[in-house]
């Protein structure tokens, strides 16, 4: 019988997968400032859907005001543009972009429709 050494190279018996960069996504209070600013929305009837897409560049959470349309805003989150122009940006439509900063909160003011005095 021959014994086998504890100090085993385990490189030779598993192969090697190439490892993918991973997807960008948003933290839980990204999530939660987007959330929030939408239940608003939704409770006034203004947006009725969402979407979110963590793809590898950069994340999306799409705003519809239904369902079958296109939608009426992307909040984007691009880490690439975090020291240039901000990481976060509000996309209409369109595809003009409405407000870029690098604080998530003060860039979702140009959507956010608060109480207004009349």
């Amino acid at each position: 019988m021959s014994s086998i050494s504890g100090d085993a190279d385990l490189s030779e018996v598993r192969p090697t997968m190439p490892v993918s960069p991973p997807n960008v996504t948003f933290n839980r209070l990204e999530l939660n400032c987007i959330l929030n600013l939408y239940g608003r929305m939704v409770a006034d009837g203004e947006w009725r859907d969402y979407a979110i897409d963590f793809l590898k560049d950069r994340a999306v959470f799409s705003i519809f005001r239904r369902a079958s349309e296109v939608p009426i805003y992307r909040i984007e989150k691009d880490p690439r543009l975090a020291r240039k122009q901000g990481a976060y940006s509000v996309i209409a439509a369109s595809g003009q972009i409405l407000r870029r900063g690098q604080e998530l909160d003060r860039v979702l003011l140009v959507i956010d429709r608060k109480l207004e005095l009349v």
